[in-house]
C-alpha cells in the first residue's frame, strides 16, 4: 500500500463529503457504533508498507491512540516517503481491543482514520498499547527494513499506563495466533527489531512516566498536559526530527508559536534517543 500523496485538498473535500466543521465534536466525526471487520486483526495477516513510483524510499509510521484518548489527523513531515497506518488501542477485555488501518500515503489515511470506532468513554486503565507493538513485529511487512535494514516508527499515545503482559489467550482470541503470555517488555523488544517505540503520556497534571511504558520502553516515554495536545503534531514531528540528527535548537526554531515551543522542549526533556543515532538532546 502506500500510492499517492496527500494534499489540503483533498483533506477539505473528505471534511465536507462527512459534514466535519470547527463546531464538530467527536461523535459527529467518528460515527462508527461496531468495529470495522477490515480493521481487526483477527483477519488480517500483514499490513504492508512498499515502495512505489510514487514513494521509493517508503517509511512506515504507525499511529497508535487510545480509543477514549484524543484523536486527530496528524502530518508527518521530516521522512522519507511517510506511509502512516493508524490503529485505535483499548484493552483485552474490549469488543475491539485493537483496530489497525491501511498503510497509506494519501487522503486514505484520513478517510480509514475516520472509520474506526471509538469503542470506549474513558476512566478505565490500564490500557493494552503492548498490543500493537506485537501487531507490528508479527504482522507487518516494509521494504524500509526488508530491502535497506532501517526501521520504521511507531508511537502510541494515551493517557493511562499498559498491562504488564499479555495473556496467550488473548492473542489467540485478538489475532488467531498461537502463542504463550508475553511480557509488554517482550512485546515491545520484538517490536523494536523493525521499529523505533515512542509513547505520548498525556496527563492532567504532573504526572510521572507510568511504571510499566517506563520499564517496556524507557528513555521511550514523553508527556504532555492533557491542555496541550494541540502540540501533539508538532512534538511527533520533532522527534522525528530528532532521530534525523537535527539538532534539538534547529528542531525547537523550526515552530513560530512560543507556546508550542515551550511544549514541546518540556515534553522532549522525557526523550532519550541512543547515541548511536548521533543524536544530541
Amino acid at each position: 500500500m502506500g500510492f499517492g500523496s496527500y494534499t489540503s485538498a483533498d483533506w477539505s473535500r473528505l471534511k465536507t463529503s462527512r459534514k466535519i466543521t470547527e463546531s464538530s465534536d467527536a461523535g459527529n466525526i467518528f460515527e462508527k457504533r461496531a468495529a470495522d471487520p477490515k480493521f481487526d486483526p483477527k483477519y488480517i495477516a500483514f499490513r504492508e508498507a512498499r515502495d512505489s513510483d510514487d514513494h521509493p524510499d517508503s517509511t512506515p509510521i504507525i499511529m497508535g491512540l487510545d480509543v477514549t484518548g484524543s484523536m486527530g489527523y496528524l502530518s508527518i513531515k521530516p521522512v522519507n516517503d511517510p506511509q502512516i497506518m493508524f490503529s485505535a488501542i483499548g484493552d483485552c477485555t474490549d469488543s475491539a481491543p485493537l483496530q489497525v488501518t491501511q498503510f497509506e500515503s494519501d487522503i486514505r489515511i484520513a478517510q480509514q482514520l475516520l472509520d474506526l470506532w471509538l469503542e470506549g468513554a474513558g476512566g478505565d486503565a490500564p490500557e493494552d498499547y503492548p498490543l500493537l507493538w506485537y501487531f507490528a513485529a508479527k504482522h507487518t511487512a516494509a521494504d524500509r527494513f526488508e530491502k535497506r535494514g532501517k526501521k520504521g516508527y511507531i508511537f502510541t499515545i494515551g493517557d493511562a499506563d499498559c498491562h504488564s503482559k499479555i495473556k496467550g489467550s488473548d492473542i489467540k482470541a485478538i489475532f488467531s495466533d498461537d502463542a504463550q503470555d508475553i511480557t509488554s517488555k517482550k512485546a515491545a523488544e520484538m517490536a523494536e527489531k523493525n521499529y523505533e517505540l515512542f509513547h505520548i503520556h498525556i496527563t492532567s497534571h504532573s504526572d510521572t512516566i507510568p511504571s510499566e511504558l517506563r520499564k517496556a520502553i524507557p528513555g521511550r516515554v514523553m508527556r504532555i498536559g492533557k491542555n496541550s495536545i494541540n502540540a501533539l503534531p508538532e512534538l511527533i514531528v520533532s522527534t522525528l526530527m530528532l532521530f534525523q540528527g537535527i539538532k534539538k535548537d534547529v528542531v525547537l526554531s523550526s515552530w513560530e508559536d512560543k507556546a508550542v515551543r515551550v511544549i514541546v522542549e518540556k515534553s522532549l526533556k522525557d526523550l532519550v534517543l541512543s547515541t548511536d543515532k548521533g543524536v544530541e538532546l
